[in-house]
């Protein structure tokens, strides 16, 4: 039988709805030339990849570590070797599948003896990472470098400490000639090892459709995906999705909003697991991001289409819900279904294939 609700929580359900009201107003879509959008774009922080070695090394190396042939070589080796992992059956690229966006696309990471992350947290995508200001779902890491050192010494996932790494590789006399070569140095340290992969991973950018529309092709992107872009850049996505990687500049609050209409099935058979979640979704694994504050590290956009199930705990699977989700808890005024079609179009010009450098 149900509870009656009482007078104060209708009440304030009204008022509520009120405050809200501007937030579900629903607007014209501003139309735009194929120049004016491009200009509109190209005036924020969106930009193509680079196509050249020398332009990348202007937009993603790290004076701490400079990058050379030699040394991305290297990186790329210890990127697919097992030998860094302790049973030695898992490499970065186990969970980071190039030719699948760059993740592993399941909820939740899996990694030594099959354990699975205990927060229920999935892997970010490594391909356009380096473009990123933060690494890590919390944003705790500052660089793909830092972050390279983060899986393998997780005893959830390679299960390796640094001085275990160090052992393994000093032993191998074929890693001990290439780390010398790179470094100038007979000993090889785990941070190096850290250098080596972030180096490779700073070459591990993509360039789309979405690229060759920034650079002058009207014919690159349909006319469904240039709505899309128009939304995405008109109705606030652009905010937070920023940056050449579209994505992965900031730490944000999530959601940024609640809604009282939603809490009303607390008198009609709730779900108590998405009541008691903070978020639009079940809570699975708990984590509540950086200083336990529902704060992330904005996801980057490139290659989305091929990076789900989405959110930190893999609690959505298709991509028309994301974007639901983020148009109404982040944006305050939820799309239509007609206008999630048109973004999901241009999330899809986003997938881009990794740019072979002629690496010098």
């Amino acid at each position: 039988m149900h509870k009656l609700i009482h007078p104060v929580t209708i009440a304030l359900v009204v008022v509520t709805m009120i405050i809200s009201l501007p937030f579900f107003i629903k607007k014209e879509t501003v139309v735009l030339t194929d120049a004016q959008l491009r200009d509109r774009a190209l005036s924020t922080t969106f930009k193509p990849v680079p196509k050249t070695y020398d332009a990348l090394l202007k937009a993603v190396d790290n004076p701490e570590n400079p990058m050379s042939k030699e040394k991305i070589a290297l990186g790329k080796e210890l990127f697919n070797d097992t030998l860094l992992s302790q049973d030695k059956t898992i490499s970065c690229a186990s969970c980071h599948k190039l030719d699948e966006g760059g993740d592993d696309n399941i909820p939740t990471a899996i990694g030594h003896q099959g354990q699975a992350n205990p927060s229920h947290l999935n892997s970010p995508t490594v391909l356009n990472a380096a473009l990123a200001k933060a690494q890590f779902w919390d944003g705790r890491a500052k660089d793909v470098e830092e972050q390279a050192g983060g899986p393998i010494q997780a005893p959830f996932e390679m299960h390796m400490t640094p001085q275990e790494v160090e052992e393994r590789l000093n032993a191998s006399a074929v890693y001990v000639e290439k780390f010398k070569n790179v470094f100038n140095e007979n000993n090889i340290s785990f941070e190096q090892v850290r250098k080596a992969i972030g180096a490779y991973e700073r070459t591990l950018l993509t360039r789309g459709a979405y690229d060759r529309f920034l650079e002058g092709d009207d014919s690159a992107i349909s006319a469904e995906a240039k709505r899309g872009m128009t939304l995405f850049l008109s109705k606030g996505c652009k905010g937070c999705h920023a940056g050449v990687s579209v994505g992965g500049q900031s730490v944000q609050k999530f959601p940024l909003r609640s809604y009282l209409t939603e809490y009303i099935g607390l008198w009609f058979e709730p779900d108590i697991r998405v009541k008691e979640s903070p978020y639009p979704f079940i809570n699975e694994g708990g984590f509540l991001g950086k200083d336990a504050e529902q704060k992330f590290r904005v996801p980057i956009l490139r290659n989305v289409t091929k990076t789900g199930p989405y959110f930190h705990n893999g609690a959505v699977d298709k991509l028309e819900e994301a974007v639901r989700i983020m148009s109404k808890y982040q944006l305050g005024n939820e799309f239509t279904p007609e206008q999630i079609e048109d973004v999901v179009a241009f999330l899809k010009t986003l997938e881009g294939d990794v740019v072979e450098y002629d690496i010098q």
